[in-house]
């Protein structure tokens, strides 16, 4: 099929903007995802409706079946989504979601505090963004729940707690990925003076996204820094709505998710059925992530090392894992009390059931994504940071860009397979020594505009862990997204100028202090009463 190439031209944005805009200005997510794909596909194909209908078909299906066989990473995902819901199902049923909130109750005393039990699992589990959204969700909405927090504060707290942690782990599935990348640069750039190990670790001081980002998380959840839409939705909360998985959820227009679970919970639980199952996951992920990583070490011929196994693991195959065994688990903690087999076999069907919803929204992301790759918006992007620029302005541009790119185009790693060399070119025939600011602020651009865009699979399963409306998450999250990348801007602007990392960490710092102080004085100028825990 012969499609039309965009790539140098501003149409190739159409179908991303369109997407984007229907999706906030409608709230319904698929219905604004199908027309993104559908105007795609018609310009790709020559306004041909028949062709477009053909191509259409071939998307969705890749989304299934790739290279005349499975598409093992799309539907690894969807595997770990059912059973991690078939696994959250049978942790209410067995009485451990509610021992543990009664227990966390007892010992976080006060809203902040479960805030903080949140954002703390947040930074602690980062193996994996969407494990760690998914899971910290699993865990925290009982506890935010009961002291009234709303779900889209829990929603940005997982969503921003999940990338930037990730993005600045070597141990990480997205670490892992970043350091393949960087070591090709290297080799090509004929640097040789650190590895991309030693590379990837000069990055993460320079990542101003990703750190204040999550120091951001903690200065809402201490000092309640509720602005915008988040005041409301806390005010709700507060007064016992937004709780209820009903008709408010963007989810249920597709007879999705996030209806209201009818699982009897069991008298029984202990605090145990619901940390055993998790840790159980947790460490079978990560062990998983291990052994597939060494497997590959070893079909290379190469030593097992540490990191060289999480730089070569299947994160779809270790999810699935991982999975499993938690799954295993609380299936065990639900026999051993004696319950129905007919009771547990129903609770499994209505946790896979509870996610067909943000399976279904994945699809729709998936494919337009795979529209916006034909399109080449991500390569006209990319030609707008070609030019005759003082080389001193290059890190802030990249930043912003990228950003642009990931917000358009929904990926992060997407926009880190293209920004990413292009910003090695850049350094190499300008300045080698922005090579490395450079190359941070690709990573830090390309999260914060993963964070504000509604097409963002992570953005997605972080509302899917919140149990909370997509948009609204979207919307919420949104001011302290540009807040934190106001001050990266400072701090890339600083980095370029001086090539200092302590003088540029020290302009971005003032400029989060500053940012916290207007925050707090906008949340106390107009904050109304709220209902204490």
């Amino acid at each position: 099929m012969n499609l039309i190439d965009f790539s140098t031209s501003p149409i190739s944005l159409l179908p991303p903007i369109v997407a984007l805009t229907l999706a906030i200005l409608t709230r319904k997510v698929l219905v604004s995802l199908g027309v993104g794909i559908i105007l795609g596909a018609i310009l790709l194909n020559s306004y041909s409706v028949i062709n477009a209908a053909t191509y259409v078909g071939e998307k969705v299906s890749a989304v299934f079946v790739e290279d005349g066989g499975l598409n093992t990473w799309n539907m690894s995902i969807v595997g770990f989504l059912l059973l991690l819901g078939m696994t959250t199902a049978l942790l209410t049923l067995s009485g451990g979601t509610r021992a543990f909130a009664e227990w966390a109750q007892s010992r976080v005393k006060s809203k902040r505090g479960s805030k903080l039990l949140a954002a703390f699992l947040g930074v602690f589990i980062f193996v994996d963004d969407y494990f760690n959204s998914l899971a910290v969700g699993a865990i925290s909405r009982p506890v935010t729940d009961r002291f009234y927090v709303s779900r889209a504060k829990l929603a940005y707290i997982l969503d921003s707690t999940a990338a930037p942690m990730c993005v600045v782990m070597p141990a990480s599935s997205w670490g892992a990925y970043i350091m393949t990348i960087i070591g090709g640069i290297l080799v090509s750039h004929g640097i040789t003076e650190y590895s991309a190990l030693g590379a990837y670790l000069r990055l993460v001081p320079m990542n101003f996204y990703a750190i204040f980002a999550l120091l951001m998380v903690f200065a809402v959840a201490w000092f309640g820094l509720d602005i915008g839409k988040m005041r409301e939705h806390e005010i709700a909360a507060s007064q016992g709505r937004g709780f209820d998985n009903d008709a408010e959820t963007d989810l249920k227009e597709a007879h999705e998710i996030d209806e209201e679970l009818d699982i009897r919970e069991s008298e029984k639980g202990k605090v145990s059925d619901l940390v055993l199952p998790i840790v159980a996951l947790i460490i079978a992920t990560v062990a998983s992530m291990l052994y597939t990583g060494a497997q590959a070490l070893a079909a290379d011929g190469k030593a097992f090392n540490f990191l060289g196994a999480f730089e070569n693991t299947n994160v779809g195959t270790s999810l699935i894992y991982g999975g499993l065994v938690g799954l295993a688990v609380a299936l065990f903690t639900v026999l051993k009390q004696g319950l129905a087999l007919v009771e547990i076999a129903r609770t499994l069907w209505i946790g896979a059931k509870s996610m067909f919803g943000a399976i279904l929204i994945l699809v729709f992301a998936w494919t337009i994504g795979s529209v916006i790759g034909d399109m080449k918006t991500g390569s006209y992007l990319s030609t707008m940071a070609q030019g005759n620029i003082d080389s001193h302005w290059l890190p802030v541009i990249l930043f912003l860009l990228s950003g642009l790119m990931a917000f358009s185009t929904g990926t992060s790693w997407g926009t880190f397979g293209i920004m990413l060399p292009i910003a090695g070119d850049m350094a190499g025939a300008t300045d080698i020594a922005l090579m490395l600011p450079m190359l941070s602020a690709v990573l830090a651009g390309s999260v914060f505009g993963d964070h504000c865009s509604p097409i963002s699979d992570t953005t997605i399963l972080s509302s899917t862990g919140a149990r909370c409306n997509h948009i609204d998450h979207v919307a919420t999250q949104l001011p302290y997204a540009l807040a934190v990348a106001l001050v990266s801007c400072i701090g890339f602007v600083a980095l370029g100028m001086t090539a200092s990392v302590t003088l540029s960490l020290a302009a971005a710092s003032a400029a989060f202090i500053v940012v916290c102080a207007v925050f707090s004085w906008m949340s106390k100028s107009k904050r109304v009463s709220l209902q204490k825990a």
